[in-house]
């Protein structure tokens, strides 16, 4: 973590609260700016919640730590800070008013990161004086427990920004995907978004009902992406040709369903499969086929064993 060891979290809800439960259980010194008069009461009981989950994690978190202090005002929440993470409204307006405050406000080296899940850091920034240190850091929720934040620079971050956040991060567990350019809604939600339209799609039709939709997706995809993305498992997918013969059996087929679902088709040319091939073998190719599938079996069953050991607290079991 290096540099930053005091936080300014903007906006104490769910995903505030969270960060702050991750920030003082790797012993930052945290301060929480929300106007609601009843925050800290709703913070401190999320982290007498969370308290337990960071436990079983090796984590200690004190709810009642000295080292939480609110603070109604902006000016005197930011004046300090090494950063700033703010978990505020999805309202581009509000970002980019809540930005120049902070702006005029806080040390010239403080790291100014969002949360936002969709308004990129070149329409926050649009308006600061120094958005070269403005970048997003979008968590998946909750950010005490899923390990990704995705680091997305605006048109005018700089590298040293993104290095300090990323260093950051790192150090408090977090996997870090660094992103080369914006696009909205980033890589994990845009994935996400796809899923979702897919699953709305297939329940509207009446192809599946909603609670065999979300079988289909926990008892398969769900269990396989657990521990090796969409590119790995097609490497393994192709048997000990690897990505090449996946593509060389599967892609045709991939295109054709691409239209069937009246999506947007991203054409698999023999170019392409030979440069995504690349990448492949780039990422994974120290290895071979056999021994990633066989550390894949093995991740596979401790995550299997470890949802059986749990079945009575499912969150999709019946009432």
């Amino acid at each position: 973590m290096q540099d930053i060891r005091r936080v300014t979290v903007v906006g104490g809800g769910l995903i505030g609260a969270s960060w702050c439960a991750l920030f003082l259980a790797h012993g930052l010194e945290v301060v929480l700016y929300d106007v609601a008069p009843d925050a800290e009461a709703r913070v401190r009981e999320e982290l007498q919640r969370i308290s337990p989950v960071l436990a079983s994690l090796g984590l200690v978190l004190d709810p009642q730590t000295p080292r939480l202090t609110f603070q109604p005002q902006l000016a005197e929440a930011v004046r300090h800070a090494d950063a700033v993470q703010e978990c505020g409204p999805e309202r581009l307006a509000f970002k980019q008013n809540l930005w120049a405050q902070v702006e005029r406000h806080c040390s010239p080296s403080a790291l100014l990161m969002s949360s936002s899940s969709g308004i990129t850091a070149s329409m926050q920034s649009r308006h600061l004086s120094t958005p070269e240190r403005m970048l997003i850091a979008h968590p998946f929720n909750p950010p005490h427990l899923i390990p990704l934040v995705e680091l997305v620079p605006g048109r005018r971050t700089d590298d040293q920004a993104m290095a300090r956040a990323q260093v950051f991060f790192a150090g408090l567990g977090k996997r870090v995907v660094r992103l080369r350019k914006e696009i909205p809604g980033f890589v994990a939600n845009r994935i996400q978004a796809a899923v979702i339209r897919e699953s709305v799609s297939l329940v509207r039709q009446g192809v599946v009902s909603v609670e065999d939709l979300d079988a289909a997706v926990t008892q398969s995809l769900g269990l396989r992406w657990a521990v090796g993305g969409p590119f790995i498992s097609a490497h393994l997918g192709g048997g000990h040709g690897g990505i090449r013969a996946f593509w060389a059996q599967f892609a045709t087929g991939l295109q054709l369903l691409w239209l069937h679902m009246r999506l947007k088709p991203v054409w698999l040319s023999r170019g392409a499969q030979r440069d995504l091939a690349d990448a492949v073998e780039a990422a994974y190719g120290a290895k071979s086929v056999a021994d990633l599938a066989m550390a894949r079996d093995r991740q596979q069953n401790a995550v299997l064993g470890a949802l059986r050991a749990s079945e009575d607290t499912s969150i999709e079991s019946k009432a």
